[in-house]
């Protein structure tokens, strides 16, 4: 059982890694991506805690929180999402008048 754990702790730190070496290339939307799969990764681990034995515990524990913090420092170099512009919309003259037929 242990294996399967590690295994998925092994996917996490790949998807995180993946998003690392993104975000080096500003591929800011593929990082995030990444960084959502990592999170899902852990998510399961988080699910598998309660059946773990307390030695499963003691490697898989640290081993997951070094993933994790090494995730949320990528997730902080990933750019908020902003609006483009914050401009008032533009009537379109058209937009009032009857479709050509």
């Amino acid at each position: 059982m242990l294996d399967e754990h590690l295994k998925l702790l092994a996917d996490a730190s790949l998807e995180v890694s993946a998003a690392e070496e993104a975000l080096g290339e500003d591929a800011y939307t593929t990082a995030s991506d990444r960084l959502d799969a990592a999170s899902a990764v852990l998510a399961e681990l988080r699910e598998r805690w309660k059946r773990m034995s307390p030695p499963e515990r003691a490697v898989v524990g640290p081993a997951a929180k070094e993933v994790r913090d090494r995730a949320d420092a990528a997730a902080a170099r990933v750019p908020k999402v902003s609006a483009l512009s914050q401009g008032a919309p533009v009537a379109d003259p058209e937009q009032d008048e009857a479709p050509a037929e």
